[in-house]
Parts: structure tokens; C-alpha cells; sequence
């Protein structure tokens, strides 16, 4: 099996900055791409930042220049760095990486348990 354990969240004020960290573990042959989701209470769930396995970054419009996604493969950690935070980036953060458990199996997708992000005065 797979497990990933997501933790850096908490409350900030506006204008701070959070690391996440998602850590993956288990039966694992490759990581593929990983990346960050979140859901805002009484909203859909939505991509924050995406990074590929050969580092190739992707963000959304409101992430652009003041989040940053890397990852460490060496530790199968994938990492969001935020700064700047609004009040607007409240939400549940999940990571999701793809992962093949074996040479000669499928590439399937695997969610955090989320991570709670509040910014607030």
C-alpha cells in the first residue's frame, strides 16, 4: 500500500507564509507527478500546482508568484511554498501524487488526508 502524510498547515495571518510538506511511503517502484490540490468550504476542490518527475512546474492563475511546488525525489516529499497569503487561500490542502507500485503495473493516483490552511487576523 501507499500512504502520504501531508503536514505544514495552521493558521497565518495575511501576508505570511507556510511550507507543506507531503511525504510518500509504502510499496512504491516510481513517483510520477505530484502536486497540490485544495477545497474551500462550499467549493469544489481545485489545482493549485502541479510538478512533473522531471521537475517541470504548472500553476494555477491565483498561485502564480507566491507559491512555489518542489519536490525532493530522494525522500518522495513533494513541498509548497507559500507566501503572500490571503485570506482567499483558506482552505483544506491535499496532495496527490502518481505513483507504479511495480514494474509492470498501472500508474494510479493517490490523495493526502489534507492539511487545514487558515489565514486570518
Amino acid at each position: 500500500q501507499v500512504q502520504l502524510v501531508e503536514s505544514g498547515g495552521g493558521l497565518v495571518q495575511p501576508g505570511g507564509s507556510l511550507r507543506l510538506s507531503c511525504a510518500a511511503s509504502g510499496s512504491i517502484f516510481s513517483i510520477y507527478a505530484m502536486g497540490w490540490y485544495r477545497q474551500a468550504p462550499g467549493k469544489q476542490r481545485e489545482l493549485v500546482a502541479t510538478i512533473t518527475s522531471s521537475s517541470s512546474t504548472n500553476y494555477a492563475d491565483s498561485a502564480k508568484g507566491r507559491f512555489t511546488i518542489s519536490r525532493d525525489n530522494a525522500k518522495n516529499t513533494v513541498y509548497l511554498q507559500m507566501n503572500s497569503l490571503k485570506p482567499e487561500d483558506t482552505a483544506v490542502y491535499y496532495c496527490k501524487t502518481s505513483i507504479r507500485q511495480g514494474p509492470s503495473l498501472r500508474i494510479l493516483d493517490y490523495w493526502g488526508q489534507g492539511t487545514q490552511v487558515t489565514v486570518s487576523s
